[in-house]
């Protein structure tokens, strides 16, 4: 199985002052294409600076990324604008829907960024996946936060990437939503045999993936195979 996303000794620092503080410190490693990976660690470890550098959002002080089998070292702003367009999906902890657009207009809106022909007719199918046909032409502020993450959803399996990245998926959610949201996460994931990269606080979603990266103060502490593989 092929390599979907490769790390090699990432380091990342932030100046505060006078001081340099290192967020990531000698990260290196690899998922396989089609699989469930999630990174772990208290608060302030690096997660989601790692989710950023790895998607491409940020850029590493050294060290090398390649994702999808393209260095994004060797890319400019506009070049990796376009690889994540066409082979990345996000989804965040406060759903990052554009609140000016309606449910069905947030889902196709990547469709629409790649030039699809039937952007609508997609965004639809997939909003009935996430149970919220009947809330396509609701507004964000109509919607419940677990509403709003399951739009969400459908908008990031909505250009079929071959990764996608989720940062705190069910943070801003209550137990029993969250578990709904993360049940279709996975039966979407499936479905469309995209690899998943989940950053989580959460150990008991963590374990459902089939690797887990554990991150405490900038550094990899372990990095293990789990049980679902």
């Amino acid at each position: 199985m092929s390599k979907i996303l490769k790390i090699h000794k990432l380091e990342k620092t932030y100046t505060s002052g006078s001081k340099k503080l290192t967020v990531l410190n000698d990260i290196s490693f690899e998922v396989e294409k089609g699989n469930t990976f999630s990174i772990v660690g208290p608060s302030g470890s690096g997660k989601t600076t790692l989710l950023g550098l790895c998607a491409g959002l940020d850029r590493p002080d050294s060290g090398a990324i390649e994702l999808c089998g393209t260095p994004l070292q060797d890319l400019n702003e506009d070049q990796l604008a376009q690889l994540r367009n066409k082979e990345v999906g996000f989804i965040f902890q406060n759903f990052q829907l554009l609140p000016t657009l309606n449910a069905l207009e947030n889902v196709s809106v990547p469709l629409e960024l790649q030039g699809a022909k039937n952007a609508t007719k997609v965004a639809m199918e997939l909003l009935d996946k996430v149970g919220l046909a009947d809330r396509a032409h609701h507004y964000p502020s109509q919607l419940s936060g677990g509403e709003q993450q399951r739009v969400a959803l459908a908008r990031a399996f909505s250009n079929r990437p071959s990764i996608l990245f989720a940062d705190e998926p069910t943070g801003n959610l209550d137990e029993e939503t969250g578990e709904k949201v993360v049940k279709l996460l996975f039966e979407l994931n499936q479905e469309a045999g995209t690899t998943l990269v989940i950053v989580t606080h959460d150990l008991e979603l963590a374990n459902r993936t089939q690797q887990i990266l554990r991150l405490k103060g900038g550094k990899i502490i372990m990095n293990e195979t789990t049980a679902v593989s």
